[in-house]
């Protein structure tokens, strides 16, 4: 899963045998990558349209787990752009149902943080460290000004684009473990949990979320987090 074209477009086309569906206006490729049947889709912005394209990939193909790769702006200090985050626990920042249950709790579930489990961790964790082991420099040099890291940890979702400063300070004073922040990985990540399906979310960080953000979005998701995508693919269904 993607949560835009730009983003997932590299793994559709690295898909042979394709057959398209469309389920509530999303086109779902089922096809094989490296003799792995896998199902590729575009979500959308924002958690209720990924947990909705979630949903449908579990209830409609059955799939055996879930993985979510796109962008995100960094939260904690030490992350950089084109770093790689992958999320441990993820967290809905914007979830407050006070005073029924606590603020960020998710009732369904009785937590607030979501976690992925230690063979998901294990296996992304392998494949981002090769990718970037061998990540060609200079493809990337307009956009990272050193060599990229994986970060491990928290990432917080919500309907919401960070653009300021005061956004992640506000945040940090919630979460002081966030690293980054985006709109999906952890409304998929808690439809995986309430169905028992294992779930990565893996995301690169193309901005600092505050007011520093790069204009050309769009050209860092073509020329790095694509590429990102399609390798870390490919290297977790060897």
């Amino acid at each position: 899963m993607g949560a835009m074209p730009e983003e997932i477009k590299g793994v559709i086309d690295l898909a042979t045998d394709k057959k398209e569906f469309v389920f509530a206006g999303r086109t779902y490729y089922q096809g094989y990558i490296n003799n792995t049947k896998v199902v590729i889709v575009i979500s959308g912005w924002g958690k209720v349209s990924a947990a909705v394209t979630a949903s449908t990939l579990i209830q409609t193909f059955g799939v055996s787990e879930i993985i979510f790769t796109g962008v995100a702006g960094a939260i904690h200090p030490a992350l950089r752009i084109g770093d790689v985050v992958i999320g441990k626990r993820l967290v809905q920042h914007d979830m407050d149902a006070r005073p029924l249950i606590p603020q960020f709790q998710i009732y369904s579930l009785q937590k607030i943080f979501m976690e992925t489990h230690k063979d998901q961790l294990q296996k992304a964790t392998t494949a981002v460290n090769n990718v970037l082991e061998h990540l060609d420099l200079e493809m990337i040099k307009d956009f990272c000004s050193q060599q990229p890291k994986l970060h491990i940890g928290d990432i917080a979702s919500g309907d919401q684009f960070f653009s300021s400063q005061k956004q992640k300070e506000n945040l940090l004073s919630h979460f002081p473990t966030i690293l980054c922040v985006e709109m999906e990985g952890a409304s998929v990540s808690q439809v995986c949990c309430e169905y028992d399906i294992p779930f990565t979310i893996i995301r690169t960080i193309s901005d600092q979320a505050d007011e520093s953000s790069p204009t050309d979005f769009l050209a860092f998701i073509e020329h790095v987090a694509k590429y990102y995508a399609v390798e870390v693919v490919k290297q977790l269904l060897q």
